[in-house]
């Protein structure tokens, strides 16, 4: 089952003017509505949740195109989130989309030094894609999960600055 074993993380035990201070951007991919509809929705309500009224929300048209957007926004901020979906189709483009989001959002993390939330779906069906939006009915919450990761990887590194 996928989310099995993943910590909790509540980010209203965290100090709120900590939080609060942190300058967060959300990219976003434009496949898949409904998906992305859930993903952003749950990661704008995680940043609520930490005190973050107004995170900088940007859209690309696609999941390919999340790293280059993460690499010109984290230079500006405490914390970047990707949120995409890729679904396997009959031809091998899904591998090369999946390889280029995740080799790139590592990159421009490990590169600037500054937390990329990975909110990336990579599902073999829309189903699979819908249980992890956030949505009524889904059964996780991965635009959540990626902010609350993010904003606590900030904050825990925050003091080594």
């Amino acid at each position: 089952m996928s989310g099995h074993g993943a910590p909790t993380i509540d980010l209203t035990t965290l100090n709120p003017e900590d939080t609060r201070e942190l300058k967060l951007a959300i990219v976003a991919a434009s496949w898949h509505t409904q998906i992305m509809d859930g993903l952003l929705d749950g990661a704008l309500r995680a940043a609520k949740e930490a005190g973050i009224a107004e995170p900088t929300v940007l859209r690309v048209p696609g999941s390919f195109e999340l790293p280059v957007a993460a690499a010109r926004l984290a230079p500006h901020f405490d914390a970047v989130v990707a949120l995409g979906v890729v679904i396997r189709g009959g031809t091998p483009h899904f591998d090369y989309v999946c390889q280029a989001a995740t080799s790139g959002l590592t990159d421009v993390s490990v590169r600037t030094g500054v937390p990329v939330g990975f909110g990336v779906l990579t599902c073999d069906t829309e189903q699979q894609g819908l249980d992890r939006a956030g949505l009524e009915g889904s059964s996780e919450d991965k635009g959540h999960e990626a902010v609350t990761a993010a904003l606590a990887t900030a904050l825990t590194l925050k003091q080594y600055s």
